[in-house]
This record gives structure tokens, sequence and C-alpha cells, in this order.
């Protein structure tokens, strides 16, 4: 099992306000989670100098040209400009999700040319939330969107899924493929809550399921037994993208559910094993949610050690 880690400099210079959640010390508790549990060493980490920015390209199969050149005329030279009253940019901010979307790019090259079996993406900023023409809820460009996008297009696969457990539906990515036939969605997340979208328009390409707040791992697994597996096996993915937010933990303030570190285990080694079924073990695993820097980097580090294929105890 070969895991790529992917990471770069630059997505610490995007900032969006000194007390913003969605911060650079994310990366950093992760980083040193890592290095500290020794899993750093397990991974192959990918030098910085080889990891690109998305190309417009790449960026258009998953947003619209309109939205790209206005995203990009928007980065401020000094301060802070807001895109809504969740998101902003600063003068780094547009370079920051760049080098975020083109390292899931990358990842997604490295995977399906063999030289890596799966990848995990320490980046910001996050994308999930990121639509066709909207940037929301901390996201500008939506990172897992351009893989699955460069999958479909640059490598010709026909079907591929995405799993997104983040405490948030992913509307974003939701937008982007509601009508690609090649595309399923499997996602958990806390409902009624941001961005209150995931219940209406769902279907079986669009597996999304709604938890109640201080809901823990018995009921999340419950759903991903139940719905997740079984819709997966039936559409039979040739890769698998992970939407990784690990803000549906206990100790995160953000929201309500009661995820720990072991269910985040266990749920990573269900999608590796329907990987090695239909797909090849080929996982890309991108960074989104998950705001309590502890919880954050210890939760991390069970799914990166699944993914490394180490026992982990649930």
């Amino acid at each position: 099992m070969r895991t790529a880690f992917i990471s770069h400099p630059d997505c610490l210079l995007h900032e969006m306000a000194s007390y913003h959640p969605e911060c650079p010390a994310r990366l950093s508790a992760i980083n040193d989670e890592l290095l500290a549990s020794g899993l750093m060493r397990a991974m192959e980490r990918i030098e910085p100098h080889d990891i690109p920015l998305a190309s417009m390209e790449q960026l258009e199969r998953v947003h619209s040209p309109e939205y790209i050149a206005s995203l990009a005329a928007k980065v401020p030279s000094t301060g802070i400009v807001h895109l809504d009253p969740d998101t902003s940019m600063n003068r780094y901010s547009w370079n920051a999700a760049l080098r975020a979307a083109g390292a899931v790019v990358m990842a997604t090259d490295l995977v399906i040319g063999g030289r890596m079996t799966n990848a995990f993406c320490s980046v910001r900023p996050p994308g999930h939330h990121a639509e066709r023409s909207r940037a929301m809820g901390f996201c500008l460009i939506n990172n897992v969107a351009a893989g699955v996008a460069h999958a479909l297009e640059a490598h010709a696969l026909e079907r591929v899924a995405v799993v997104d457990f983040d405490v948030h539906h992913g509307n974003g990515t939701e937008d982007i493929f509601r009508n690609d036939e090649r595309v399923m969605m499997v996602s958990i997340f806390q409902h009624p809550f941001y961005p209150y979208s995931g219940i209406s328009g769902r279907s079986e390409r669009m597996v999304n399921i709604p938890l109640a707040a201080d809901s823990g791992g018995e009921v999340f697994r419950s759903a991903v037994n139940r719905f997740w597996l079984p819709s997966l096996e039936k559409f039979k993915p040739q890769m698998l993208f992970i939407s990784a937010g690990f803000d549906a933990h206990r100790d995160d303030d953000l929201a309500s559910l009661n995820l720990v570190e072991g269910d985040y285990a266990w749920v990573t080694r269900q999608i590796m094993q329907v990987a090695s079924v239909w797909a090849g073990d080929r996982i890309i695993s991108t960074l989104e949610g998950g705001y309590d820097l502890r919880a954050l980097g210890r939760s991390v580090a069970a799914h990166v050690k699944a993914l490394c294929g180490a026992a982990v105890s649930d």
C-alpha cells in the first residue's frame, strides 16, 4: 500500500480573519500529529515544488468561466475581501486555492498512473461547498470536484464516486455533479444545519443521509452499512474520492455530532474495501472541515493510518 501525502506551504498563507476557525493552524496540527505518530514516515511525501497550480482548463470543468474570472478579479492587494459572511480572501487566497485544487488533480494522476495506491491531500481552503458559480462556506474552488472531473475527462473513467463524511452537506459537489450520470455521491451530514441542503433532490446517485444532532458512531455506521455500501456496490465505481471533513467529531464545537477517531478509521476501511473490489484500490482523500485542532490531528491520523493499510482499533 503506497499512500501519498500532498501538502504545500501556499495553503498556509490563506487567511480569512484572525478569529476564523478555518485557519492555517489546521494544517500545522495535522502535520504535527502525523510526525509525532510516525505516520509521516509511512507515507510518500510529495515535494512542494512538484505540486502544480490547477490550470484554467481543470477549473472550468467544474466552475463557470465567469465565476473563475470574477473570483480572480476580487483578490485584494492588501487586507481581506469578503465573499459572504463566512468566506473571504486575502492576497494569497487565490494562489492557495489553485494549489489545493492542483494537489487533488496531481494526486489523481499519481493514483491512476499506478505510482501511488491512494493519497491524502492536506490542503486548504476546503472545497465541497463551492458550487459551479458560487463561493460559500469557507470554500473557493471545489477541490474534490476538480479531481473527479480530471479522472473523468483526462483519464476517461466512466464511474467515479465521492464519499463525503463532513458534518455539513457537500452542496457544491452535488451542484456540480447532480446531472452527471458518471458520478455518485454518498454523504452524511447533520440536519437541519448549514447549508440546509441535501434533503431535496436525493436520488440513486445522490445518496445523502441526514443525521440528527447528537448522533454518534452507532448511527453513523448504521447509515454507512444500510445506504452507502449497497449504493456503491450497485454503482461499481472505478475510483473513489473522499471529502474528508472531521468536524463531526464530538470535540468539535462548530457542530453537534459525536463521532470519534475510531469511526473515521472504520469508515475509511469500508471505503477501502469498496475500492479493493471495484476500483483497483484507487482512493483520493482531500481535507474539508475539522476545527478543533487536537481532534482534527488525531482524526486525520486515524484516517491516514487506515489508508496506509495499518491496523487501527475501533
